[in-house]
């Protein structure tokens, strides 16, 4: 292309800042650092994948988002799904759960079972997990602010069925700093809900070690402005923090690091999105050889679970995120992670019925079983532009962790709300670049439908009686559980807080009593109190 003809295009910069070139060659790899950092699949850095064979060997485990109502809700769907072949479990609960309420606070009303399943006590894991075998069936949860409860509620439910805690997998997303930043489901200041992470680190070190206590999410921090850099770069400093918290009290990096996993998220540019993912997987394994002085390679690896964003989906031509999806599950799997939970396409409206649930299932099967996804390793490595532009999304991430290293922190930062700050007027400035058209979307501001009611969305419908089932379970509960143990077990809960030990075993035996999320939570808001929201402009 002679020079005339390339200053006629358009000039073109994807989501993170780096400019788009209409070819690449092997020059173009060697300007950008060359290929000093690919290797080789299964070895230091990992930037072709954390194992030698990857998905040759094993598929990636399917794991969608789902839960809603009361337990018996919940326990329903999770067998629908596991009888048409999902491989994992992600759980869903509902905002009361999430935010340390019991199903009877007032503040629940309106909430009970709404967006997820709703848990009071241990009672609601055993009823949401019967019939399931956890050896098989791996869980993943999606809680937060009240992670310390879930996990002792999971690993106690699991406990009294027989298993053995200390060969049982599972995660918990638990990850707190990216709730300050991008989602909400706060309940503590800054500082308790970082010990809190590092208790569950800790005692799952010693006690389960097989289990992931900590999720890092990206996932949530995309979704709400940041870009695809941003969502690794920022997910990184947060691991550090955990990280730091735990080897403060005395732990060997590689004690815990291999445990450690993450959650990102997937729309936008395809190409930009594998880079992404390639790059942070080398970025990862530098950190904690480099910086953390870790020695398994196990410690190195970046663990994660990777499908489609929710804040990819339109409301407009609904269909169309069927297709998206598939896109969103291709680039996962191009990407090389361990698991993919697709999202539906109706769930930008609503939570996904069956149905909707069943084709992102399928979705994920066709590209095992006929798109050929996992007949060989890394198959975009050696590609000219992907070479580059992971190299350049690697420099971009260590850019953005250095920005906010000499700015205080991430911990300082999160405190403050300067990157709740940033990434919502970034979103801000998205919206208004999809309203007027200067980002296209695909049935939203260009190609739309003289009629958008053609194919409506089916909305999952609020049961108020499932929020009276929920309810009448949590009083039978309290009547039948002994309550000398339970007063006993949240004393324990509010003493430990306020001597600074790990909360955790008294959590676990509060847990056992049958002590509510509500009555845990409300010790150690206690100790902590609440956390109260920087207003930044």
């Amino acid at each position: 292309m002679n020079d005339r003809a390339q200053s006629t295009l358009k000039r073109v910069t994807n989501e993170s800042g780096l400019e788009v070139q209409p070819l690449y060659t092997a020059a173009d790899v060697a300007a950008s650092g060359g290929d000093a950092m690919i290797g080789q699949p299964g070895e230091y850095p990992f930037t072709r994948g954390i194992h030698r064979e990857m998905y040759r060997k094993q598929p990636w485990t399917m794991r969608q988002y789902a839960g809603f109502g009361n337990p018996q809700d919940t326990n329903q769907r999770f067998k629908y799904l596991i009888a048409n072949g999902q491989t994992g479990l992600n759980v869903a609960f509902d905002l009361p759960t999430q935010i340390g309420l019991d199903s009877d606070d007032p503040q629940a009303e309106g909430e009970i079972g709404r967006v997820g399943m709703s848990v009071d006590t241990l009672r609601d894991f055993e009823i949401a997990f019967d019939g399931i075998d956890l050896d098989k069936i791996t869980v993943s949860m999606t809680i937060n602010g009240a992670a310390a409860i879930a996990i002792a509620m999971y690993l106690a439910m699991a406990e009294k069925r027989g298993y053995d805690v200390k060969k049982l997998r599972g995660t918990a997303q638990n990850d707190i700093l990216k709730e300050f930043i991008g989602r909400g489901t706060w309940i503590f200041p800054v500082k308790p809900s970082i010990k809190l992470v590092g208790d569950t680190i800790e005692y799952c070190a010693e006690h389960a070690p097989k289990y992931s206590p900590v999720s890092v999410c990206g996932y949530h921090i995309r979704e709400s402005g940041a870009t695809p850099a941003e969502e690794m770069a920022y997910a990184f400093c947060i691991a550090r923090a955990y990280a730091d918290e735990v080897i403060a009290r005395g732990l060997h990096v590689d004690e815990f690091a291999g445990r450690l996993s993450y959650n990102f998220n997937i729309f936008g540019n395809l190409f930009e999105q594998v880079c992404k993912f390639r790059a942070g997987r080398s970025l990862w394994a530098k950190i904690m050889k480099e910086e953390y002085k870790a020695e398994k390679p196990g410690s190195m690896w970046l663990r994660m679970i990777a499908a489609g964003g929710g804040g990819g989906l339109t409301f407009e031509q609904p269909e169309l995120n069927i297709v998206r999806g598939a896109y969103y599950a291709l680039i996962s799997a191009l990407s090389g992670t361990q698991t993919m939970a697709l999202c539906s396409y109706d769930e930008a409206y609503t939570i996904p019925t069956e149905y909707s649930a069943r084709i992102s299932l399928r979705t994920m099967q066709i590209l095992i079983e006929e798109m050929g996804l996992t007949e060989t390793v890394d198959p975009l490595g050696g590609s000219y532009y992907v070479e580059t532009m992971t190299n350049q999304m690697r420099d971009k991430m260590e850019e953005i962790i250095a920005q906010t290293d000499a700015q205080g922190g991430i911990v300082k930062l999160v405190s403050e709300g300067a990157i709740q700050a940033k990434v919502s007027a970034q979103a801000y400035t998205m919206q208004r670049d999809i309203e007027s058209g200067e980002f296209p979307k695909v049935g939203v501001n260009c190609y739309r439908n003289d009629r958008e009611d053609e194919h409506p969305v089916e909305f999952h419908p609020y049961n108020e009686d499932d929020a009276r089932v929920q309810i009448d379970s949590l009083n039978r509960v309290r009547a039948e559980r002994d309550a000398d143990r339970v007063a006993k077990a949240l004393a324990a809960v509010r003493n430990d807080a306020r001597i600074g030990a790990n909360v955790m075993p008294a959590i676990v035996e509060a847990v056992k009593a049958y002590a509510s999320v509500g009555e845990i939570t409300k010790e150690l808001v206690s100790v902590y109190g609440r956390y109260q929201e920087p207003i930044c402009f």
